[in-house]
């Protein structure tokens, strides 16, 4: 019998289906949500019975660190996924970044020191900012090239300096651009599809030149579950990527001869980072994943992208297409 371990940020999208691949592998999960007065559990709520029913959620807080404690509780293992993410609304809510993605992970880093548990933070791209040289390894600098990146290195080195100091059995999990069914509205495939699918002949988005390097969502979540079932990888930050970049415009035009070839791309303002905050280039090394884990990406991207396009026809009622969704 696999021991419990616990999600932090199960609600949301990569934590979702990080918790249904976990079941489907047979462990017993606790699934950290964000409480609310709904009563909601974010993505959770459309997962199949079968699933849930190995699941013991529990509502809480991640800046409280008497619930992660409490949370924390008879798990051998924690998956910190629990964080803010948005870049654009990083950029007028630094504090609650700071307040989520640094704080939420030292009172994880707290808690799982004081039950000897085994963790993996999620760290994220973008804390490397505009490739430097590619494809970008996990040697590459850091660029903190937004409020929300700079959490994020700042959770990263905090985790670190926990591994060396107390000795704990930590890895930090860096996936690139993820994609897939259940992501929000504030990314940039879910925003050309919805878009798309609304009937709209002009596409929003900003700056088309950027490239990214992106893995389909289960390619994501069986990477978190490949490093925790690794020795190889306590102490390690590792790049979870497909070793491929593909531009803005790119994507947007696949996704748009896919679905509607008259539609036609215009430059939104509003939707543009600021010029020293774009990320432009992102492609990364895979080798490190590849060579302490048996993780291979199962999924090319066309069939990531038919996927998501599946998904969100059948879910278009849960996305605002009319407005920029930061």
């Amino acid at each position: 019998m696999k021991e419990q371990v616990l999600v932090t940020g199960a609600d949301g999208f990569i934590g979702s289906h990080l918790t249904e691949e976990l079941v489907r592998k047979g462990y017993p999960v606790k699934a950290f949500v964000y409480y609310n007065s709904f009563g909601t559990w974010g993505w959770l709520d459309t997962l199949p019975r079968e699933i849930m029913e190995q699941v013991e959620v529990f509502a809480g807080d991640i800046r409280d660190p008497n619930g992660v404690r409490e949370a924390m509780k008879g798990c051998k293992a924690c998956f910190h996924l629990a964080a803010l993410i948005a870049i654009p609304f990083s950029y007028h809510s630094p504090d609650a970044y700071v307040d989520t993605n640094m704080k939420g992970t030292l009172n994880v880093l707290q808690a799982a020191r004081d039950f000897g548990t085994r963790l993996l933070v999620t760290s994220t791209s973008e804390v490397y900012g505009t490739a430097q040289y590619v494809p970008i390894d996990e040697r590459h600098p850091y660029q903190g090239q937004s409020p929300y990146s700079a959490t994020k290195i700042g959770a990263d080195r905090l985790a670190e300096s926990f591994y060396r100091s107390f000795n704990m059995p930590i890895t930090i999990v860096r996936p690139f651009n993820t994609y897939g069914p259940r992501q929000s509205a504030r990314a940039v495939i879910p925003t050309v599809i919805t878009q798309l699918l609304a009937g709209k002949r002009e596409i929003k988005l900003g700056s088309l030149t950027p490239t990214r390097d992106f893995n389909y969502v289960k390619d994501t979540a069986n990477g978190f579950i490949a490093m925790y079932e690794s020795d190889k990888t306590i102490g390690e930050e590792i790049n979870i990527a497909t070793q491929r970049e593909i531009s803005i415009g790119q994507l947007a035009e696949e996704i748009i001869r896919q679905i509607n070839p008259e539609a036609q791309i215009i430059c939104d303002e509003q939707r543009l980072r600021p010029e020293k905050s774009e990320v432009n280039r992102l492609l990364g090394a895979n080798g490190k994943i590849l060579r302490l884990t048996d993780w291979k990406p199962q999924y090319t991207f066309e069939e990531g992208l038919a996927e998501t396009i599946s998904f969100l026809k059948e879910n278009m009622d849960k996305y605002k297409v009319d407005i920029y969704n930061i």
